[in-house]
């Protein structure tokens, strides 16, 4: 169901703040949370303790409603270097569940396809800043990101092919419609760096800022965001990804279910309309 809400647990909601987590951290600037992933020594490569922790931090930030955005972003001089093949004792041994024959078990998506999951299923604007290299995994979460904002330090790297394996982790899906088929191949077929620059101008990158000022800016973006009515907000990104594949009927019915959603908030729909008038800032609620 893409029409729900979250569910109504303060205990849950608070849980990440008292959470000692080992590779993560979560912080907390009004109603924008910034998830960091924090193993800069192995530029923020995924092992198991990443794959509990960060998808437990998500779960809680989406059950509290004071948190209308997440920033994600890395450690040191890495955003994420994908699946963490190396790491003595912590290592992912694989990135997929090895078929039985080519194509066969589709029913099946392996911690790759729910790490994808659970960036899409999140129903608050997503800011990924990009503040080094993204590879792999790493790529595949930073485009899974509603929006992007990097610094000159941001890199990107497809790394699928060198490791004789096809994307995954959602890359497939992401990468062509964020630069579109064409360069989407030339990505994943060359296995090219991208540097910031570039990135910006393919559209991997929506804004691009000095490094000294990332986080601050991404915070600065993701405030553009939470300004306005949070259960409009989320209807709104709902609508938007339903949409990208649906065929024009369904796509409009489906906005009109948006519509219907988005005013249950009474209170918003009232201050929003008063805010107009009164030509200043609104203030909402999500009531």
């Amino acid at each position: 169901m893409l029409w729900k809400t979250s569910p109504d647990s303060e205990e849950r909601a608070m849980a990440y703040e008292a959470v000692d987590y080992q590779t993560i951290t979560v912080e907390r600037r009004g109603h924008v949370a910034i998830l960091t992933l924090n193993r800069p020594d192995r530029l923020n490569a995924i092992n198991r303790e990443v794959m509990a922790e960060v998808p437990a931090a998500v779960a809680a930030l989406k059950a509290d409603d004071e948190v209308r955005a997440l920033v994600v972003t890395g450690a040191g001089r890495g955003f994420c270097a994908g699946a963490d093949l190396m790491g003595a004792g912590q290592a992912i041994s694989g990135t997929a569940p090895e078929p039985k024959s080519q194509f066969e078990r589709l029913d099946e998506m392996g911690w790759v396809g729910r790490w994808a999951m659970m960036w899409a299923d999140f129903d608050k604007p997503v800011i990924g800043a990009i503040n080094g290299v993204a590879a792999g995994a790493g790529m595949s979460t930073a485009l899974a990101c509603d929006v992007r904002i990097g610094s000159e330090h941001a890199r990107f790297k497809t790394v699928f092919i060198e490791r004789s394996l096809s994307p995954d982790s959602g890359m497939s899906f992401f990468l062509p419609r964020i630069v579109g088929y064409a360069a989407a191949a030339d990505l994943i077929f060359t296995s090219r760096a991208v540097g910031a620059e570039e990135a910006k101008t393919l559209g991997l990158l929506n804004r691009l800022v000095p490094a000294a000022e990332l986080i601050d800016a991404a915070v600065a973006y993701a405030n553009e965001m939470t300004r306005w009515p949070p259960i409009a907000m989320r209807a709104a990104k709902r609508v938007l990804q339903h949409n990208t594949e649906a065929e024009l009927e369904a796509a409009l019915r489906y906005e009109t279910a948006g519509l219907y959603y988005a005013r249950r908030a009474p209170n918003d729909v009232k201050e929003s309309r008063a805010s107009f008038m009164e030509k200043r800032d609104g203030v909402y609620t999500g009531t």
